[in-house]
């Protein structure tokens, strides 16, 4: 492990791509603070991590901005600065669009777009000191739409979109911002159970590794847009 004393936030990092992400970092010797709506989730998905380095666990919802600005305080007040930000947390609600009910509409919009805005609203001060990176998690369905995707289709589009924009805000404040549209990854999303049948999905820590990536590159160069998906899904 090098030790390089950077540090990171990883949003919604309790499990699934987050935690993937997570422990990816560690292992780069970055200090990383996940968060989580629940503070005991947070904390135990720390504990597991600090098996790898120096890890925090944070109660915070990206939903509500106030609570990413403690986050963020909480992060600098521990380790004085912050390097990394991956905007990650998200939620699944599908349905047509006569089914779909406004509060998951809502929630899902708020989650998963306004959350991102909010979660890089709070970093962004601490970012440009650091000449930091920003690494948004969209979703294939930030370009592909389907039925049923309503809510969801309209949130990661949004993502994608936002994004490209911040990228152009930020480049020339020192900020790389990229995002990632992974497809089927073996997670918890919307109440899956990974298991040996996911082994044809894409992994967490493949998504942990492609941040890694991203990272290391030479400052010079910029990935702002990046699909990645299975490489032999199942024949329909």
């Amino acid at each position: 492990m090098s030790k390089n004393n950077k540090t990171a936030l990883v949003t919604g990092g309790s499990k699934g791509i987050g935690y993937g992400v997570a422990e990816s970092l560690l292992k780069m010797g970055y200090k990383v603070a996940v968060t989580s709506r629940s503070l005991s989730s947070a904390e135990e998905a720390a504990k597991k991590l600090s098996n790898h380095g120096e890890a925090l666990g944070l109660e915070a919802d990206v939903r509500n901005f106030e609570s990413q600005e403690k986050a963020v305080e909480k992060l600098l007040e521990k380790w004085g600065q912050l390097d990394v930000l991956i905007a990650n947390a998200g939620i699944g609600n599908f349905g047509s669009v006569e089914d779909l009910t406004i509060e998951d509409w809502n929630d899902t919009i708020d989650t998963n777009l306004t959350g991102v805005f909010y979660s890089i609203k709070a970093s962004v001060n601490a970012l440009k000191k650091s000449e930091g990176y920003i690494i948004t998690i969209s979703s294939l369905a930030g370009t592909n739409f389907f039925a049923g995707g309503a809510a969801y289709n309209a949130s990661k589009f949004g993502v994608t979109g936002f994004t490209q924009a911040v990228m152009l805000d930020l480049r020339d404040k020192g900020v790389k911002v990229s995002t990632i549209m992974p497809g089927s990854v073996a997670t918890y999303f919307n109440d899956h159970q990974p298991s040996e049948a996911d082994a044809w999905k894409i992994q967490i820590e493949d998504i942990g590794e492609l941040v890694g990536d991203l990272l290391k590159m030479n400052p010079r160069t910029l990935p702002s847009k990046i699909e990645v998906r299975p490489s032999k899904p199942p024949k329909k």
